[in-house]
């Protein structure tokens, strides 16, 4: 690849001469006055103004011996502020000393000339280090604007992400008219909840900022496998038969399986659909091992099916559904809490428990 930089004459540059003496400054402007833009200040503190202007000049000619303000104190400051600290500082100087330069260059500046001055060999340096400065900023230009797309195809990606969970969500909602809303209420008892236990020891390594967002995203997942089930066994209004309540049983497979399919097509598994697939696999489990369909118990549960376990049961339970009236949310919460230690991880729920106002207010505002 060939990076095609600005040549230098193309825009004048600007140099900021510091110096306590006339002559010298006289000196400096006469010879850059053909080719640049120059600056003079007599004394560090006017210098240290200027270069905080608004025009930042593009190299500094610095005079080490001056009065109040020193040119090694000037530097100091100029590469302590973030606004200056990538002008380059080239030291004019009578001091000849070796421990001076080595100080100098310590300091943060890109050369060292003594005085007097050879005009040629100072305009070679000036040229070779405006040449280095400009292919820096021209990188650093570049790299910023390269950081720009990333954060753009990033902020697409996790765009397409929302969009396919909701897609895939949006096929339950067309076999179930009532799961729309609990798609969406379920998706903030499990923020909720995760946000609870992201501090207790047992989940603390688990619930990272980034584990929780993708248990928001893929919540509405869950019940994915439903759109495998018959109609006259989803939508009956009675209670189910065990034959039929087998069939029901499946849409937890029916899940797994179809977002293992999304994962073939894209030929690899990403995150996002690894946790909507625990989810909707094993949010049916509980915790005495009684549940379905593996019949895991304890830690053998997946944290984010526990989790969606509870969410999923508890919104079940105060909506209304073809087969039962909608429970009163204190009717709700104490079957919830005879849960504890049979159908429920006991630290998921007592978290819920003292989300128990939160969860209500969650509910009303996505009323079914």
């Amino acid at each position: 690849m060939t990076i095609n930089m600005p040549l230098q004459n193309e825009v004048r540059r600007t140099i900021l001469v510091v110096d306590d003496t006339p002559a010298n400054l006289m000196l400096m402007n006469d010879l850059l006055q053909s080719e640049y833009t120059v600056k003079i200040a007599s004394g560090g503190a006017r210098a240290l103004k200027i270069a905080n202007g608004e025009s930042v000049p593009d190299l500094i000619l610095l005079d080490i011996m001056m009065p109040e303000m020193d040119g090694y104190e000037v530097c100091r400051q100029l590469k302590a502020d973030p606004t200056t600290r990538e002008i380059p500082v080239i030291f004019l100087t009578a001091r000849t000393q070796e421990q001076d330069e080595k100080h100098g260059l310590a300091l943060g500046a890109v050369d060292y000339i003594t005085k007097p001055v050879n005009p040629a060999i100072l305009l070679a340096r000036v040229r070779t280090h405006l040449a280095v400065k400009a292919a820096a900023d021209f990188m650093r230009d570049r790299n910023l604007l390269l950081e720009q797309e990333v954060e753009r195809r990033t902020m697409e990606l996790r765009d397409v992400q929302d969009v396919t969970i909701l897609s895939m969500a949006s096929l339950a909602e067309t076999r179930d008219n009532e799961t729309g809303d609990h798609i969406i209420r379920t998706q903030h008892y499990v923020r909720a909840l995760a946000l609870q236990l992201r501090s207790h020891p047992r989940f603390a390594d688990y619930l990272s900022e980034g584990m929780i967002d993708l248990l928001f995203k893929s919540a509405p997942l869950h019940d994915i496998g439903k759109v495998g089930i018959p109609d006259r066994i989803l939508l009956k209004p009675g209670k189910l038969t065990a034959e039929e309540f087998a069939v029901m049983q499946r849409h937890t497979t029916l899940g797994k399986e179809a977002i293992e399919s999304a994962e073939a097509r894209l030929g690899k598994t990403v995150p996002f659909l690894r946790c909507a697939k625990e989810i909707a696999y094993c949010h049916q489990e509980k915790w005495d091992g009684s549940g379905y369909p593996q019949g895991l118990a304890g830690d053998q549960i997946p944290i984010s099916a526990r989790l969606m376990a509870i969410a999923d049961v508890y919104d079940a339970l105060i909506s209304k559904r073809v087969y039962k009236p909608a429970f009163s949310h204190e009717t709700a919460m104490q079957i919830i809490r005879d849960g504890r230690g049979s159908h429920f991880d006991p630290d998921v729920l007592d978290a819920f428990l003292a989300l128990e106002q939160e969860c209500k207010t969650i509910a009303a505002s996505y009323p079914s």
